[in-house]
């Protein structure tokens, strides 16, 4: 062994032990020779007093290297534990005994050895790979000394009928199995190949090191060939034992997952949270099979050790205390009273007078109503499809995606799911295909309700969920793509069977996973229960008086599907809601004609566009326009020009901007009278970012000052006039917590009793808060913070810009400005500006107080798809890295 050879171990950590076997595999008397990494003759040395011991195991191929982050992370002075890394018998320097070793003599070997170490709790143990079953073998059997369990990426079941992984498969083959994992060290290389990002050479010599030769890699070989592949298999029973025992295992649980590994994909994670559903769940997008080398898991583990093992229950990795429950929301709004479910009115409306009239429409490309249901239909279609989907196996907490353009069928499948209690996944077309695929995948839902092409979808990337389709297809059709029912299917079959008696959820259940639009990263799953959705339709209700017999164009995805909540009869306009300037003015007239609407929901966007199409306008839609009397529009900053150009055509209504996010929807409103008292005397705010006015119905707001460094410290919340810093909410409605991102939900819970926005603002004199942009786009100057929304929107005012991005260039604290602009005309190409535009982008900007190092032209700014507004930031600042240090524009 050569110890300074591996890079990150501390010399004093590695030590060699003899340990009696009790394994039935060794004759009697048999001592085997241990390797391990422990840290606690150091913490001796220094006088620390360890909370506890975790008990690291690895897989295969890697050893006790891959956990040296926890052993140095075990040494802080504040937060001392014993870390023992074991190298497996036959595995790193570890004896090679030359016994065939089975899951079963493992779990036995790994007593042996905290026999002989004299572990006496509490333990913790953490498993890699197929040492994540290994672990937990030794937990089941010590659960006297147990006080958690923490797993990363691996497996403790095979489903039935499902293959193992291809690259198992593959290394099981009779024809490569042995030159695979043992003749050669192909095994080696491939798994060391999974990192992301690659391994360096120095950590990859040292993850070699100890199967130099044939002779050394006979348990990398013994490994693979010991995978129970099915029941007939040697150690399917001990395997078995182990899945089983999971059920009854009481104890704190942490579940670190890379959701990239061919090997041991999210469908495994899902298997092990249905045994242990209370495990906490944090998986890093973008990491893969070997997570601890991908992420830096040590303070995750530490943070977690410390809120749930440690007996310092309630305080969080982003440091201050947590309210109980997950969500901010859910600790403002659990055991209020009167507590009324999502579909309150829609059955009292089918119930009552107005049961014969329209509830929900939805038009056709011609202008024409394509399809429309009554309140008694549409109470009838949600009755008996829940009916059916009850049949099927839906039942409480069963995830069902639903992949439905906003509609009739979306409407009778949502609310068909929530009254079962199962938790409907809503993840749109809108982030794309491969950020809706991440979605599914991630969520893991049990069924998917899909159109054609999302079934297709689901057949082609491999969402694992039992498919249901929203028509009737043809025999063939249905078995190409493996569909089980149709909605039709099952609203027959429930209504045959007369079945109402299915038990309504629990407020405080989850009702829904919503995707976030990822136009500041991957989108995350926001769960919502039952009591937190109410608590939405009761804020809209009130803050923007919208009332039953309300008639709504819902041009936004999110209202098309709280319409019926509120009582309000709901169309859907002609447009492909996945991109919203598709939504034309005499689309938009069309549906408000349909219905003779009093509320518009539409994004920035769309009414971008529908102003660009008024000129097709019929006096009959314009005329119906002229009849609304609330329009609602949301998703990203909403400029006073444009309002002013839609109030135009819309002469009555009263127009409303309100801010929230998914995870808080709304948080505050103001109107455009509003927005123009808030402007008078400045540049269309310049300076001041985007007014969005007060808090909403039952909301309170607040600020977390910004530091010199650009971030948002936990400190005391504020709402004194003139303060710039993170924007917090407390409301009954908002998220409970972020969907199997533990991480983002501690940081988000942060500060007791709010929810983090990570948007940046500030109050001005009269209370009205002013959104400044977002806190990881915050740019670090030399001297200077600054946030963008206030110098764009003065670069904005400008005839030649359409749409401008202020980003950072360079090191953190001493970056350059760079303006990015989309001109009109459009520019041609991508890349420097001429000097005449710089000239006047600089002095915009300069009469906001921000000086402009640089300016850059593009055709077309990257925006988000689901809202085609939110500008990605973070991608034109590395594009404008590249450009402004010699390379090729391209694209952003």
């Amino acid at each position: 062994m050569v110890i300074a050879a591996w890079p990150g171990v501390d010399a004093e950590w590695s030590r060699k032990i003899d340990v009696p076997s009790t394994a039935g595999t060794d004759p009697a008397g048999t001592v085997h020779r241990w390797h391990v990494l422990d840290n606690g003759p150091q913490l001796e040395r220094l006088g620390l007093v360890p909370a506890g011991t975790l008990l690291c195991v690895h897989g295969n191929p890697t050893w006790s290297y891959l956990w040296r982050s926890l052993l140095a992370a075990g040494t802080d002075p504040a937060r001392p534990w014993r870390v023992v890394a074991v190298d497996q018998l036959d595995m790193g320097f570890s004896e090679r005994t030359g016994v065939f070793r089975r899951l079963a003599d493992r779990i036995s070997d790994l007593g042996d050895l905290t026999d002989a170490l004299g572990l006496d709790g509490p333990v913790v143990t953490a498993g890699h790979d197929w040492g994540g079953v290994i672990s937990l073998g030794w937990a089941l059997a010590h659960q006297h000394q147990l006080a958690g369990v923490v797993l990363t990426n691996t497996a403790v079941h095979q489903p039935g009928g499902s293959r193992i992984p291809p690259a198992l498969r593959l290394a099981l083959h009779p024809a490569v199995h042995k030159w695979g994992t043992t003749t050669s060290d192909a095994f080696l290389r491939v798994t060391h190949s999974l990192a992301s990002p690659p391994l360096p050479a120095d950590i990859r010599a040292a993850y070699m090191a100890p199967y130099r030769g044939v002779s050394r890699r006979q348990g990398v070989g013994n490994f693979v060939a010991d995978i129970p592949v099915d029941a007939s298999h040697p150690s399917h029973p001990a395997l078995t034992h182990v899945a089983e025992g999971l059920r009854g295992l009481d104890v704190p649980a942490l579940m670190l997952w890379g959701p990239r590994d061919p090997i041991f994909s999210d469908r495994y994670l899902k298997d092990l949270l249905q045994r242990m559903p209370a495990a906490k769940v944090h998986r890093y997008e973008g990491a893969g099979h070997l997570l601890a080398e991908d992420r830096n898991i040590a303070p995750a583990i530490v943070g977690w050790l410390a809120e749930h093992v440690a007996g310092t229950e309630g305080t969080t990795a982003a440091g201050g205390s947590a309210p109980k429950g997950t969500g901010a929301g859910h600790a403002v709004s659990a055991g209020q009273d009167g507590f009324r479910p999502l579909w309150t009115l829609l059955d009292e409306l089918a119930a009552g007078p107005a049961g014969s009239g329209t509830a929900v429409s939805e038009m056709a490309p011609d202008g024409s109503v394509a399809r429309s249901l009554s309140w008694e239909q549409l109470e009838k279609n949600v009755a008996d499809v829940s009916a059916g989907l009850a049949g099927l196996g839906v039942g409480k907490g069963s995830r069902v995606s639903l992949m439905v353009p906003p509609g009739v069928d979306l409407t009778v499948a949502l609310y068909a799911c929530l009254r079962l209690g199962a938790v409907v996944v809503v993840a749109d077309a809108g982030l794309g295909t491969k950020g809706l695929s991440r979605a599914v995948k991630g969520a893991t839902p049990d069924f998917l309700i899909g159109i054609d092409k999302a079934l297709a979808a689901a057949r082609v990337l491999g969402w694992a969920a039992r498919l249901i389709s929203v028509a009737d297809l043809a025999a063939g059709r249905r078995r190409i793509l493996g569909v089980e029912a149709s909605l039709p299917g099952l609203a027959e079959a429930g209504a045959r069977s007369g079945d109402r008696s299915s038990e309504s959820p629990a407020p405080d259940q989850p009702a829904a996973v919503l995707f976030t639009s990822g136009s500041t990263g991957p989108a995350k799953g926001v769960v919502y229960t039952h009591r937190q959705l109410a608590a939405m339709r009761d804020t809209v209700a009130e803050t923007f008086g919208i009332q039953p017999g309300d008639r709504l164009v819902a041009g936004f995805a999110p209202f098309a599907l709280l319409g019926p909540a509120l009582g309000a009869v709901s169309v859907t306009p002609a447009m492909d809601v996945t991109a919203p300037r598709t939504l034309t003015a005499c689309a938009l007239a069309e549906a408000a004609s349909a219905v003779d609407a009093t509320v518009v929901f539409a994004s920035p966007a769309a009414l971008r566009n529908v102003l660009a199409t008024e000129s097709g306008l019929s006096s009959a839609g314009a005329a119906a326009l002229a009849r609304v009397e609330l329009l609602l529009s949301a998703g990203a900053p909403v400029p006073e020009p444009l309002l002013a150009g839609v109030q135009r055509l819309l002469p009555r209504a009263s127009l409303h901007t309100p801010y929230g996010m998914t995870e808080a929807l709304p948080v505050t409103d103001i109107s455009l009278e509003q927005i123009r008292a808030a402007g008078a005397g400045t540049v269309a705010g310049a300076g001041n970012g985007v007014c969005v006015g007060l808090p909403v119905h039952g909301a309170r707001v607040a600020v977390l000052p910004l530091a010199e460094d650009g971030t948002a410290p936990a400190a005391r919340p504020v709402t004194e006039p003139g303060v710039t810093g993170e924007i917090l909410v407390s409301a009954p409605h908002v998220k409970d917590s972020y969907d199997r991102l533990w991480l983002t939900q501690q940081a988000s819970a942060g500060t007791a009793g709010w929810h983090r926005t990570g948007d940046v603002g500030h109050f001005d004199a009269e209370g009205r808060l002013w959104v400044e942009g977002r806190l990881a786009h915050i740019v670090t100057a030399p001297g200077a913070v600054v946030t963008p929304v206030g110098p764009e929107q003065a670069i904005e005012t400008l005839d030649s810009v359409r749409m401008a991005a202020v980003v950072g260039v360079g090191p953190a604290g001493t970056q350059a400005v760079v303006a990015v602009v989309e001109t009109v005309p459009t520019a041609r190409k991508a890349g420097p500006a001429d000097p005449e535009l710089a000239g006047r982008v600089r002095e915009a900007a300069a009469a906001a107080g921000v000086p402009v190092s640089a300016v850059l032209v593009v055709p077309a700014q990257p925006t988000d798809i689901r809202h085609n507004a939110k500008i990605d930031r973070t991608r034109l600042s590395r594009w404008a890295s590249k450009v402004l240090a010699g390379g090729r524009p391209g694209t952003p």
